[in-house]
């Protein structure tokens, strides 16, 4: 196994690792994603252009504190070292929650529903996953236990790290495939989910498992006290998520009432353009295109091409 380069490219002398680089792509190809969901789902565009605005940077944010929180012993000498995010130290459920917390505030202040931006940006969350989740290759970290099988000493089952010169589970790669299933579950049941928020819901469900499980691999999980925190966690979301749904499920079938908003898009069978105006249908188009609406006059013409007066032939 032959590891390659960190580096991606180099700029005026400065390198760009593909850590990096894979971040960025990640991020844009989930704000594209999201835009394109949009309407389906009655946001507008231009609100998640200015979700992400405020989610990306504050969910970095959360990330770091949440790993600064749990590995404090790394940074209580040194507190300058918290802002040196190059030298690593991000944890994904503190950016989930960052941005959880973000979505809360912008959809009070926008007046839009909260479990409809969640459903919009859940896709682009997973996806995003599963392709930053490479970063963690190429910075050869995030790896599991040493592998001891030699049945077991091969690419992507597990990695070479340069540093020891030992073979681990790449447990970053389970993670990287499970995401990108998730992603492709919930494109795929996108719209026979019954409920607003479904497509978050059952996000967490499923990574919740995986990482219960994977997290026990590796050899750089947080802790608090004997704990891996995040494979607690994962555990408690699992549990609960599992929970909630068998509830509603029976709630649903002895009530027949349904828990919960249903998504948008159920409501308005076809794509809706939350940029028109609410009654916008054939009359606005041809209006955007520079023709006069059709009007109704209280007059009509009869066959002989006089002029019938509408409201007395509702009279009589």
């Amino acid at each position: 196994m032959t590891n390659p380069s960190r580096v991606a490219f180099t700029i005026f002398g400065r390198d760009i690792y593909w850590y990096g680089v894979l971040i960025a792509a990640a991020v844009m190809i989930g704000i594209t994603l999201s835009y394109r969901r949009a309407r389906r789902y009655g946001v507008r565009q231009d609100d998640i252009i200015d979700f992400a605005i405020w989610a990306i940077p504050i969910s970095v944010i959360c990330a770091r504190l949440y790993y600064v929180v749990f590995e404090w012993d790394l940074f209580k000498d040194d507190l300058l070292k918290i802002l040196r995010l190059w030298e690593g130290g991000l944890a994904i459920y503190g950016a989930v929650i960052g941005g959880v917390l973000t979505g809360v505030f912008f959809c009070r202040s926008r007046k839009i529903s909260f479990w409809s931006l969640v459903d919009i940006a859940t896709p682009a969350l997973a996806l995003g996953q599963a392709i930053g989740r490479w970063g963690n290759f190429f910075n050869q970290e995030a790896y599991g236990i040493q592998v001891t099988n030699p049945a077991h000493m091969w690419f992507p089952m597990a990695v070479r790290i340069d540093a020891t010169n030992t073979i681990h589970y790449a447990t970053f790669f389970y993670e990287s495939m499970w995401c990108l299933l998730i992603f492709l579950f919930i494109m795929l049941m996108d719209k026979r989910f019954k409920h607003r928020g479904d497509c978050f819901l059952w996000y967490v469900t499923l990574y919740a498992f995986e990482r219960a499980l994977v997290e026990g691999l590796r050899t750089d999980s947080l802790y608090w006290g004997d704990v891996r925190v995040s494979q607690l966690l994962s555990a408690l979301l699992f549990v609960a998520g599992i929970a909630f749904m068998l509830w509603r499920h029976l709630k649903e079938k002895c009530t027949g009432v349904l828990v919960g908003a249903p998504p948008y898009f159920v409501q308005s069978p076809r794509d809706a353009d939350v940029n028109a105006a609410p009654e916008g249908g054939a009359e606005s188009e041809k209006s955007e295109a520079g023709q006069q609406p059709e009007t109704e006059t209280p007059e009509q013409k009869d066959d002989s091409g006089e002029a019938v007066d509408e409201t007395k032939q509702d009279d009589q």
